[in-house]
């Protein structure tokens, strides 16, 4: 049985809701109904999977409501359904980007496709679909092993030993972010990263540097070649998914 939770937001839990509510559990949900409340919403944040925001008409969500939410999901990127009048759902878009929102229904509600795009989405959100791509080179097969065991659960990770490894998977795939080794055989981290930024296609790809010397001449060196950012290996597991973590939300709010 899916037990995922599913929280459906509104001004009050009315008879439409309810039918929205019985549809979630009929599927195997586990849906939850929060009225427009900062606080109430915040403690069911990290057990939801995605939110449903249905607004009756003339009920749109408090500025204060929504600026908390487009808050958390620039966070963590978590999913919204929009379900009201064509007024009320324009007054939403205008606010939250469109990425965060993955579809949007006018009232009245056709239960079916909504219960259908539910099970979509959330198949795509167990699929990984929706995590940020990042791409690990480094030379060390152990140490590529260990990052992405620490990355796996948060983003999609993939590996590759050598700078053409990194060019050839590039080629046919996307990445958010490349952490690149500062020093390898053959081709080092500098010449890789001048590899990336000759190419159209591979320019604006955020690169931050792994680098194992920490002294303030190696940095200094490595800060030269303008990357967006470097992290010494000995970082520790916690430590290495806060600081991209931050990264990720400071270049959204950047862009």
């Amino acid at each position: 049985m899916n037990t995922t939770q599913i929280m459906v937001i509104g001004s009050k839990e009315t008879f439409l809701v309810r039918v929205v509510l019985n549809k979630l559990k009929d599927s195997g949900y586990t849906p939850v109904f929060v009225p427009y409340d900062i606080n109430a919403i915040n403690r069911e944040w990290e057990k939801t999977a995605l939110i449903t925001c249905y607004m009756d008409t003339g009920e749109k969500p408090p500025s204060a409501v929504i600026n908390f939410m487009l808050d958390k999901q620039m966070e963590d990127e978590k999913q919204l359904i929009l379900i009201g009048d064509r007024d009320d759902l324009a007054y939403l878009k205008a606010d939250i980007p469109g990425n965060l929102i993955y579809r949007v229904f006018e009232r009245p509600l056709d239960n079916e496709e909504y219960g259908k795009t539910v099970k979509e989405l959330l198949g795509k959100m167990e699929s990984g679909e929706f995590r940020k791509s990042i791409l690990v080179l480094d030379d060390d097969p152990s140490y590529l092993n260990l990052v992405r065991t620490w990355l796996k659960d948060t983003y999609k990770v993939s590996m590759v030993t050598s700078g053409l490894q990194a060019i050839k998977w590039l080629g046919k795939n996307k990445a958010d972010l490349i952490l690149l080794d500062y020093e390898m055989p053959v081709t080092n981290g500098p010449q890789v990263l001048e590899m990336l930024r000759s190419d159209e296609e591979t320019r604006s790809i955020p690169v931050i540097f792994l680098t194992g010397r920490g002294d303030k001449e190696s940095v200094m060196s490595v800060l030269a070649l303008k990357p967006d950012g470097y992290l010494l290996k000995n970082i520790d597991k916690d430590e290495l998914l806060e600081k991209l973590n931050l990264f990720f939300a400071h270049k959204k709010i950047n862009e």
